[in-house]
């Protein structure tokens, strides 16, 4: 199995306490049964402590979520005492792997770093070059792709050529990747997509007045300073990411793709209006918002998916949004 990766994938360290937020508060974290195996030999005082902080429901094995939604190992200073008293090889596997995600084909994995993650959201959006995508490592036991994955990488290579295409400006590159993948854009305002945003499941309180205030008023699109290399970045993240699946259409996770860098721009624009920080914080914390509400929710990314697939079996809309 070959494991595919972006070449800024191994520059990514947690850095535990200096992080705004936590991924050990506000998720539900799910203890995998070989951790469990390990907890239920850890002895003295510790050992109880750990089995205390353990539960099990219909959902599955997970930690007992304290005051606040914190993880029960989450001390005040913002570190884990799971690792601090037992090493991380004691950590769950579901800490372990975050914020990295995967995608599993015959013959490869492909492997990335998730923008719900700050640090991540900052190595990905900072990129100055452009994205490499490399075997990581390759333990020479495969399966052969199936002609229908072959195709379908071939395709994913051509579409993430496109959005790196330097010639072209970002608009520029994504109206070719509509015309690659036959997409067509909902012909919606501004307003109407915040409307849309507005019916999915949302946790943070920030993100939903933020979607109100722009529907309330019309914030201009592409007004304050988005750093191009930012945006191509975010195209190839959400590329990446999210055209995982060879039997289905490419048209509706491209747009999914180009619609959250829509969003996001239009986000940052409402942010840099309200926020008394440095832009570059501001929009390290719009992705991160963004992603933790819509990629972090399989429901939500699905419901968009589906509304822009069915946008393009209608064949309806603008070839592009609407910014009056």
């Amino acid at each position: 199995m070959k494991l595919i990766t972006p070449d800024y994938y191994d520059d990514f360290t947690c850095i535990a306490d200096r992080c705004r937020h936590s991924c050990c508060i506000g998720w539900e974290i799910d203890i995998d049964e070989e951790t469990l195996k390990k907890y239920r030999n850890v002895s003295g005082d510790f050992g109880i402590r750990l089995r205390e902080g353990i539960e099990t429901d219909a959902c599955g094995t997970h930690f007992c979520l304290g005051e606040h939604e914190r993880c029960p190992f989450l001390n005040k200073d913002g570190l884990c005492d799971i690792i601090l008293t037992l090493g991380e090889d004691y950590l769950s596997q579901i800490c372990t792997d975050h914020p990295r995600f995967c995608s599993f084909y015959s013959d490869r994995t492909e492997l990335g770093l998730g923008l719900c993650c700050e640090e991540a959201a900052r190595i990905i959006l900072f990129k100055q070059t452009q994205t490499k995508f490399s075997v990581w490592n390759d333990d020479g036991e495969q399966e052969l792709p199936t002609e229908e994955e072959k195709a379908f990488f071939a395709k994913k290579e051509r579409l993430l050529a496109l959005a790196q295409d330097r010639s072209k400006t970002i608009l520029e590159r994504i109206q070719n990747l509509k015309n690659e993948t036959g997409a067509v854009l909902p012909d919606y305002s501004i307003e109407e997509w915040a409307q849309i945003f507005l019916s999915l499941e949302h946790m943070d309180p920030a993100w939903e007045m933020a979607l109100k205030k722009v529907k309330e008023k019309n914030f201009p699109a592409w007004r304050a300073h988005f750093p191009e290399t930012a945006m191509e970045q975010l195209l190839v993240y959400f590329i990446y990411r999210h055209v995982s699946d060879p039997k289905r259409n490419l048209a509706g996770p491209v747009l999914f793709a180009i619609l959250s860098v829509f969003i996001i721009r239009v986000l940052f624009d409402y942010f840099c209006r309200v926020w008394e920080k440095d832009a570059n914080e501001k929009l390290v914390e719009v992705c991160r918002l963004y992603s933790s509400e819509i990629e972090y929710s399989e429901e939500n990314t699905e419901r968009l998916i589906s509304l822009l697939e069915e946008s393009c079996q209608k064949n309806e809309g603008s070839e592009e949004f609407r910014h009056e």
